[in-house]
């Protein structure tokens, strides 16, 4: 006799006849059956039964990015992204152009049957889930000079406030492909997959990191990737469905996530730049690696604190400026944030900024010993970060430490 099949579980299992669960109840059984994200062995004998059951997935992804869409008069992303299940044979099928991409895009429609087509036994809907979670929140990057002095006396815990000489604070967006910048045009020549890694780029890089640079051997150049809203930060008001009388939700969850998460931080230090700056090639093994682009910048890839993740960053020495006559100005904070300003007067103070600083490095330089005169101005323009998916996801999802703010 065959074997029962198993029954399909149920996602409004728990609640009354015909109510849907709210954001905030779904982010919760996502999470119970999320305890292997990020595992480098995965035993799938000892995952659970829900996590292998892709029906469940299916209809997550269903009442959390199609019929639990959150639009409240704001700017919001309308694409929806799936990932292929690579055990399903796509030999016969039509893939509409796809490719060997391991993810295909679809605008959002009311039904998902209207999105997803006759694609839906092809996808793993698991992985889709995860990919818009971290597709449809909100992250930030922050780019600082900071001293190396005052680093290490945050790590040691003897300040616990870390004030940055310059930062600038830029808006970015995830994305599973990736952009293969050209530094001599300063445009991107292409985009390519990065899935499984999950790419954030800046793609006016040269613009907005105009200012940053490192003029003093005591300079350190700090990344950081702060999530701080989006959906993986449910508001439960938002949903027009919620019926919050008759819910219980998971109160101590909530309030143990921060309202933004660090994903990642890292800082090298102006030697390490300016060696890897003057080589050529690699010589740091997994903190950093170089590739040449045209003469006057370089491409460096700063690896991420335990190899996770990795910073890619345009690196350019500045030109002798000392003939020009201007006092240094003071710390200068540059936000995309910022009301009021022009985008042409921002590029106008991060273009001074960088002029100023140069010549104050060539002047400080000239006046010490020769060891000193070799001190080189470097201009470092972030250009992305990449990180795997699963990190991003479970850090999302379980991150309970203090963000790192500059």
């Amino acid at each position: 006799m065959a074997a029962e099949k198993p029954s399909s579980i149920s996602i409004s299992s728990g609640f009354s006849d015909g109510e849907t669960p709210s954001r905030s109840e779904l982010l919760s059984m996502v999470k119970k059956h999320s305890n292997l994200l990020g595992e480098s062995i995965h035993d799938t004998q000892d995952a659970p039964d829900v996590g292998m059951d892709n029906e469940f997935w299916h209809e997550v992804l269903d009442l959390y990015f199609i019929r639990g869409r959150v639009s409240k008069g704001r700017q919001e992303d309308d694409l929806v992204f799936f990932v292929w299940n690579m055990n399903k044979n796509r030999d016969n099928f039509n893939d509409g152009g796809e490719g060997t991409s391991p993810f295909f895009v679809r605008r959002w429609a009311p039904q998902l049957q209207r999105v997803i087509g006759e694609h839906s036994a092809y996808v793993d809907w698991r992985r889709s889930f995860y990919l818009n979670l971290i597709a449809h929140t909100s992250f930030r990057v922050t780019v600082a000079i900071c001293s190396k002095q005052g680093l290490e006396k945050h790590q040691s815990g003897r300040e616990n406030k870390l004030s940055p000489i310059y930062k600038v604070v830029k808006t970015v967006y995830a994305s599973p492909s990736r952009v293969n910048f050209q530094l001599d045009h300063k445009k991107a020549a292409e985009t390519l997959p990065a899935y499984p890694n999950i790419c954030f780029a800046v793609d006016d890089f040269d613009d907005t990191f105009d200012a940053v640079v490192l003029t003093e051997k005591d300079h350190c150049y700090c990344v950081l990737l702060n999530a701080h809203g989006g959906a993986v930060f449910p508001a439960d008001m938002d949903l027009p469905d919620s019926n919050s009388s008759s819910r219980t939700v998971d109160k101590d969850a909530e309030e143990a996530k921060p309202s933004k998460l660090t994903l990642f931080s890292g800082f090298v230090s102006y030697q390490m730049v300016r060696e890897a700056y003057d080589a050529g090639k690699s010589r740091f093994g997994s903190l950093l690696s170089i590739s040449h682009g045209q003469p006057k910048t370089d491409r460096i890839y700063m690896r991420g604190p335990g190899g996770r993740g990795e910073v890619e960053v345009a690196v350019s020495g500045i030109a002798d400026q000392s003939h020009q006559k201007s006092a240094l100005p003071p710390t200068v904070h540059l936000s995309t944030k910022d009301s009021g300003v022009s985008l042409g007067a921002i590029l106008h103070r991060a273009a001074t900024a960088a002029s100023l600083l140069a010549k104050h490095a060539y002047n400080s330089s000239s006046s010490n010993s020769q060891s000193d005169t070799e001190l080189v101005p470097l201009k470092c323009c972030l250009m992305s970060i990449s990180l795997p998916w699963e990190h991003i996801a479970h850090d999302l999802l379980f991150k309970v430490n203090p963000p790192v703010n500059l």
